[in-house]
C-alpha cells in the first residue's frame, strides 16, 4: 500500500495491517507487527525523504515455512543522508530507541537500498521465536 509521507500515513498503515492480518496471526504477534510497522513508517516520515508523489510504500507478506509462517514488513522511502541505525539513547532522551524496539520485537531487520531510495524491513520468524504466543497460525 502507499501512504502519505506524513503522520496520518502511520495510522493508515497500522489500521490496514490490523484489518488484513487480524484473523491470520496471534493477537500478541499482531500487536508486535503493528508496533514495528508504526515505528518503521514513523521513522520514514521523520528521517527520510518521500518517494515521488510524497508517499511511503508499505508492504507485508506471510511466507510458509516449517513450523508456521514468516511475516515480513517492508517500508520503502526516498532515503536519507544517514541510513537507519541503532543509536545509543540516554535514559533522559526523548527519542532514539525506535530501532531498538524493532530489533527487540522482530527476529531480524535490515535495510536494502536501490536507485529510488531505501527499504527498511523486519521479519518475524517462528523458528527464531522463543515465545510460543508469537507463532503464526498455519
Amino acid at each position: 500500500m502507499v501512504v502519505p509521507h506524513q503522520a496520518t500515513g502511520a495510522r493508515l498503515a497500522r489500521h490496514r495491517l490490523a484489518d488484513e492480518l487480524g484473523g491470520l496471526v496471534s493477537p500478541v504477534l499482531l500487536a508486535d507487527l503493528v508496533a514495528v510497522l508504526a515505528e518503521l513508517v514513523g521513522n520514514a516520515i521523520r528521517h527520510a525523504d518521500p518517494l515521488p508523489g510524497g508517499v511511503v510504500r508499505v508492504a507485508w507478506r506471510l511466507r510458509p515455512v516449517s513450523g508456521g509462517q514468516v511475516v515480513q514488513l517492508r517500508v520503502t522511502d526516498g532515503g536519507a543522508t544517514v541510513g537507519p541505525r541503532l543509536r545509543a539513547a540516554s535514559p533522559d532522551a526523548v527519542d532514539g530507541r525506535g530501532l531498538h524496539i524493532v530489533a527487540g520485537l522482530a527476529s531480524r531487520w535490515g535495510v536494502d537500498r536501490d536507485g529510488l531510495g531505501q527499504c527498511v524491513w523486519a521479519e518475524f520468524d517462528p523458528a527464531c521465536a522463543d515465545r510460543p504466543d508469537l507463532l503464526v497460525a498455519g
